[in-house]
This record gives structure tokens, C-alpha cells and sequence, in this order.
């Protein structure tokens, strides 16, 4: 969750599967802005959390939802049929990288359709801009989150409900090996900077201006 969120004086529900890392995320936004956290600790790739989870967030008033969660089937580039445990990775896929995302949207939106306000920002990938050989699973799997997030606004834009892909290229995370920072591959902090100034900018955005010229540039190629 971006710092200027947080010096509005919201307060922050964080999910993920790992309890440490979260306990410290939450201990450092709560001494840095005093603002509450709140930890859910769950495995999106495992069937059957979505219950739990929203009888955690029941009577919480969220505002801005982020859907950042996604897996990659493999670390090395490979064909489909050269996955390892194919079936159990396209169920692993699909369960965290389209079902996650569409199950939190069911549970956050209402409540966003009945206040007359809400931000949805669901987090795609650059990959998705073009047919990507080799990343068949996940660039695949982020088509599907921008074209929902796109269908999902045009349904809910009269509502005041601003839902948004956000499809970056290089962001220096662990899913990219922590690349080195450069012109075109971005820290986080520098990306979720960026991207926010674009959250009105339509129901689609690559985040950053760096990213926006190279999408343009390989669907010219």
C-alpha cells in the first residue's frame, strides 16, 4: 500500500501467505504512519480461502482495493507442454493469477457500488501487450486480468468506481530476480510513485512514461 494512502489516514488490510513477512510490513507502516494494520495470513494457489477472508474483512469499509498477487509457472522459460506437473501448474496459475483477482473484486465491490465510491487497481503485466511465446501461462493469464478490469469499468464507471489494469514492464521484485534498476526496470517504490499519477487516466495504464513508449514500440515491431 503507497505511503500517500496512508497519510490520508487510511488504514490497511495486507494478504499474503507468509506470516513473518507480513508481521513485518505491518509493525513498520504502524510505527512509520500510526495507521492500523490489519494481516491475513492465506494461499491464494489453495481452494476454498475466499469464505475466511471475507468474514475477516466484514464490516471494514474498504476504499481502495489492489490486486497485486501473481505466480510464474516456472522460473526458466520453457513451452507448455514442457511445464513440470502441467496440471497442477495451470491450476496454480489460474487459481492465483485470474481466480484471486476476480473472487477479492466480488467480495471488495459491493460495498464500493453502495457508498458511490471505490478504487480497483488489478495488476497485469507488459507480457500481455502481445502474443509472448515461452510465458504462454502467465501472459495469457494477464489478458484476462486487463480485459475484466477493463469490462468490470465500463459497468461500474457510472457508480464512481474507478477500476484500473496497471501493466508494467521491468519492476525490480523477486518474480524478476531483483534486476538491476535502469531506465526501463524500476524499484516498486519508483513504479508505484509513477503509476498513481495515471489512475485517471483511463481503464487501462503501463504505469510510467518509460513503459508506456515501450509498448508502443513492440506492437510496431
Amino acid at each position: 500500500m503507497h505511503s500517500c494512502w496512508l497519510r490520508k489516514g487510511m488504514n490497511v488490510v495486507i494478504i499474503s501467505r507468509t506470516k513473518e513477512k507480513l508481521d513485518v510490513v505491518a509493525k513498520d507502516i504502524g510505527h512509520t504512519t500510526g495507521q492500523m494494520v490489519k494481516v491475513i495470513v492465506t494461499d491464494f494457489i489453495k481452494e476454498n480461502v475466499f469464505s475466511d477472508i471475507e468474514d475477516q474483512l466484514k464490516g471494514l469499509n474498504i476504499g481502495v482495493l489492489v490486486n497485486n498477487v501473481g505466480i510464474l509457472p516456472s522460473t526458466i522459460p520453457c513451452q507448455f507442454l514442457e511445464h513440470e506437473e502441467l496440471n497442477q501448474t495451470i491450476t496454480k496459475v489460474i487459481n492465483c493469477n485470474v481466480r484471486t483477482m476476480v473472487k477479492m473484486c466480488k467480495i471488495i465491490l459491493p460495498g464500493m457500488e453502495n457508498r458511490g465510491k471505490g478504487l480497483i487497481l488489478n495488476i497485469s503485466s507488459g507480457v500481455a501487450s502481445v502474443p509472448f511465446p515461452m510465458y504462454t501461462l502467465y501472459s495469457s493469464s494477464k489478458v484476462f486480468v486487463e480485459r475484466f478490469s477493463q469490462s468490470l469499468q465500463a459497468e461500474y464507471k457510472d457508480k464512481e468506481i474507478i477500476i484500473q489494469a496497471v501493466a508494467p514492464f521491468g519492476v525490480s521484485t523477486r518474480m524478476s530476480g531483483y534486476q538491476k534498476t535502469n531506465m526501463v526496470t524500476l524499484s516498486p517504490e519508483q513504479f508505484v510513485e509513477r503509476s498513481l499519477q495515471y489512475i485517471r487516466a483511463g481503464d487501462k495504464t503501463n504505469g510510467c512514461i518509460c513503459h508506456i513508449i515501450l509498448v508502443r514500440f513492440i506492437g510496431t515491431t
